[in-house]
């Protein structure tokens, strides 16, 4: 079955705690954790002291995304705080293989995120260090974005790329129940939300129906 993360990057700033709560209730698989510099993409999220506060609310794996430009930075900051997977943009890795192998060194789960222009076999020569790969459906840095089509081919490739590896295919961006169905079609085995879980304020429902 698909895995639903939600991405808080939809939820409501000031009530993080309940929304961490709720979201757990609800049903959802993982928490999914944009973190955003301000330099990689424009806009400004939270870094490792608001992940760490939010820590003791759920027992649900905490799955990082690191939309920064020296992933390298935050590893150890982030491990402290309590995450279970990193994911790192392969536009901002400049020594890609390095530093997986210091994330996979903290005991962590692996992952590269690539954007829609960027070409999924600039990862093969690290498939052995990955646990996921994030394929971006709109480009990174904000919320409510419309899912972009091509992305369907681009997990289909991936989905053969790895050739039964046990690495994960995680898709952000632009899920609703529709495109969610079309990338679990194509092979997708995580799907990040955040509109489509916080609209209505019934996220049971919600997650219930991206799967």
């Amino acid at each position: 079955m698909v895995l639903i993360a939600p991405s808080i990057l939809s939820a409501d700033f000031s009530n993080l705690k309940e929304e961490i709560i709720a979201l757990d209730k609800a049903g959802a698989d993982m928490i999914h954790l944009d973190v955003m510099d301000g330099c990689f993409v424009n806009n400004l999220t939270f870094g490792a002291p608001v992940i760490a506060a939010l820590r003791q609310y759920t027992k649900l794996p905490f799955d990082a995304h690191l939309m920064v430009q020296h992933p390298q930075n935050l590893i150890e900051p982030l491990k402290k705080a309590g995450v279970d997977i990193i994911t790192v943009h392969q536009e901002a890795a400049t020594h890609l293989d390095a530093i997986l192998s210091d994330i996979k060194k903290q005991g962590l789960k692996a992952g590269v995120a690539l954007n829609p222009s960027s070409d999924e076999n600039m990862v093969k020569y690290v498939l052995d260090k990955l646990d996921l790969i994030l394929v971006m459906s709109v480009n990174p840095g904000f919320g409510g974005q419309s899912f972009i089509p091509s992305s369907l081919d681009k997990i289909m490739r991936i989905k053969k790329m790895i050739k039964g590896r046990n690495i994960f295919i995680e898709v952000d961006g632009g899920i609703n129940p529709m495109s969610a169905n079309q990338c679990i079609a194509a092979g997708a085995d995580i799907l990040v939300a955040g509109t489509a879980v916080f609209k209505g304020g019934t996220y049971k429902e919600n997650i219930e129906s991206l799967r």
